[in-house]
Parts: C-alpha cells; structure tokens; sequence
C-alpha cells in the first residue's frame, strides 16, 4: 500500500465520500471510460467509481486498492447489484497479477510511490495489457505544487512528456496534460495517456 501518510489522506476522503454519497467520476474517469474493453484492471480504484460503471457496462472488473474503506464499498456495490467485480485491498507497490486484461488502468496512484516503484510498476501494467488492448494512467507531473497528501517517505512527479514516452511503440489513443487549482493558491499538475498495445502475441489469462 502506499505510504502512511497518502494512506490515511485517502482514508479520511474516502469516507467523507461515503458519507455523503459523493461517487461522480473525476474528469480523467470520465475521459478514460469511453475507451476500456473486454475484462478491466482498475489498478488503484480508489471508491471504485470507475470499477463499478465498467462493471455496470458488463466488462469483467478486477478493483484493486489500498485503503480499506474503498474495498468495502466496492465489495458492498457489487454484491448489491450482482456485478461482475471483483475488489481486493493490496500492497500495489508490489502487486502482481497473474492474468492479463484487455483495459488496465491507473488513475491517480502512481505518483505516491517513489520513482524507482513508480517506473517499474508502469512496466508491469504494460505487460499485462493484452494484444489490442489499451492501458490508461494518470499522473502528477513535476509542476505540481499541492503537496499535503505525499508521503515523506516517497513520491513521484513525473516529467513533463514522460509518461507517453513510457509509451514507445504503442499507439497513443489519448495524450493530456491539465492542470487543476488546490488549496492555498498551489495547483496540481496531471498527465493523462491512452495508449493501445501493439497487436503481437502476449500473455493468455
């Protein structure tokens, strides 16, 4: 799981979120959505939001996070509406999943491990993306100012260009870069990619 300090600002957002039944995707969500297929890997859900319109939209959805109060809500969704989801609370540092999928995603985790944990688990969701699938990620980039939910322990702030660069050789579907203003006139400063794995063999699930 990610560093205390992220864990515990996640946690207490999470269930303010519950409370007050705040489960509207965020923008990259949003943008994200139209393009997933097939089976899903939601790779740091977060509530779930996205999981559960996938799921609803009958791809085969596995939500994976740290934060406790997420996986319970998750679990409570799809075992309401008999979804095809499926939620398990990790370590995402390390997490390794022994299947591929046709759409991997990761919204908004990646920066909160350190560099080194941050690129080789980009590398990882790469490679289990199958053949004509996409993969999906959304980062902050080093311009952001709005620090409070970093760990000390470790971050990541991507370079500018840096995550589609992570991309060579795989089609580019989506490239943005946007920014959002945060408390005390600091802002956060996000990269956005879809990119399609080339149509060669890969792993089977």
């Amino acid at each position: 799981m990610p560093c205390s300090r992220s864990v515990d600002f996640f946690e207490n957002q999470f269930r303010q979120q519950v409370a007050g039944r705040d489960f509207a995707l965020n923008p990259f969500e949003s943008a994200v959505l139209p393009h997933l297929r097939g089976s899903v890997l939601d790779f740091g859900c977060g509530l779930g939001n996205l999981a559960i319109r996938a799921a609803r939209g009958g791809h085969p959805t596995l939500a994976l996070d740290g934060s406790s109060t997420a996986v319970e809500h998750v679990e409570h969704v799809a075992r309401d509406e008999r979804l095809p989801l499926r939620a398990k609370r990790v370590d995402l540092r390390c997490y390794r999943e022994e299947h591929a999928f046709d759409s991997v995603v990761s919204i908004g985790l990646l920066m909160f491990f350190d560099c080194p944990t941050a690129h080789r688990q980009v590398e990882y969701l790469k490679s289990i993306v199958r053949p004509g699938g996409i993969a999906a990620i959304n980062v902050l980039t080093e311009s952001t100012t709005f620090m409070d939910m970093f760990s000390p322990e470790g971050h990541c702030l991507f370079g500018k260009g840096e995550l589609v660069r992570l991309f060579a050789g795989w089609q580019i579907v989506l490239n943005e870069e946007s920014s959002f203003p945060a408390p005390r006139d600091t802002t956060k400063e996000f990269s956005t990619v879809v990119a399609r794995h080339p149509l060669r063999s890969g792993p089977d699930a």
